[in-house]
């Protein structure tokens, strides 16, 4: 279950970053210069900066070679190339990277247009595969950091469930949260929720797992007698 549900997460990132980051990564590429690449660390451009090369109401991109803020989006998330490194400008702030001293990679129409086309779908399935196993691997870790609090809950709540089957329980209670995450970044995409709203989704959705988690354990059997006073294994058995 947890996989069925891991898989209909990442095909919906896939589709929102289909829909809503490639249009405009395509349209930033194509108003690259002719020449143009980033190497040793510094970026080569030969065209006139600060430019903006595409925005949409989720994502921009810019050069501004000395980060100079001369040039700003109402995008959600915007990517603003620099002299040697690039910001990540949010509402949360920003991030500034600095390009890879080793690397060589072409920042121009010519050669990214074809390899954005090509590679395109490859990128898409690989950002899908990493969610489902980024899920896969998170969920194992909360239900098992939730599986010791559960135990003890359900033995003072005197109920019946082994350690292993708290853990089970909690994999399964992280479920419903990661629909309604799922169901947020569809909304989002659709621009029913702006980032704010996607914001509250993504905290609650963790609140909501909490939630099934705890008031499942309400609803566990019972201990019974037998299982809370085992039986004397030096009583003598019955003619």
């Amino acid at each position: 279950v947890q996989g069925v549900v891991a898989l209909a997460v990442a095909l919906t990132v896939a589709w929102f970053l289909f829909g809503a980051w490639c249009p405009v990564i395509r349209q930033g590429i194509q108003h690259l210069p002719d020449e143009g690449e980033i190497r040793a660390g510094q970026l080569v451009w030969h065209g006139s900066a600060p430019r903006l090369l595409a925005s949409g109401s989720f994502i921009a991109f810019s050069v501004d070679l000395d980060h100079a803020g001369e040039i700003g989006s109402p995008a959600d998330l915007e990517v603003e190339f620099g002299r040697d490194s690039f910001l990540i400008h949010s509402l949360l702030g920003y991030l500034e990277l600095r390009y890879p001293s080793g690397w060589v990679v072409e920042f121009n129409r010519e050669q990214l247009a074809p390899w954005w086309g090509a590679w395109q779908p490859m990128i898409l399935g690989l950002v899908a595969l990493v969610v489902i196993g980024q899920l896969l691997v998170t969920w194992a870790l909360l239900a098992a950091l939730y599986a010791m609090p559960i135990w003890v809950l359900v033995f003072l709540l005197d109920r019946q469930l082994k350690l292993i089957e708290c853990w089970r329980m909690a994999g399964a209670a992280l479920l419903p949260g990661a629909l309604a995450m799922m169901a947020g970044i569809v909304l989002y995409g659709f621009g029913v929720v702006d980032v704010i709203g996607l914001g509250f989704i993504t905290a609650g959705h963790f609140v909501l797992g909490w939630i099934y988690l705890f008031i499942g354990a309400l609803f566990l059997p019972r201990a019974t007698p037998a299982d809370a006073c085992p039986k004397n294994p030096f009583a003598r058995p019955p003619a």
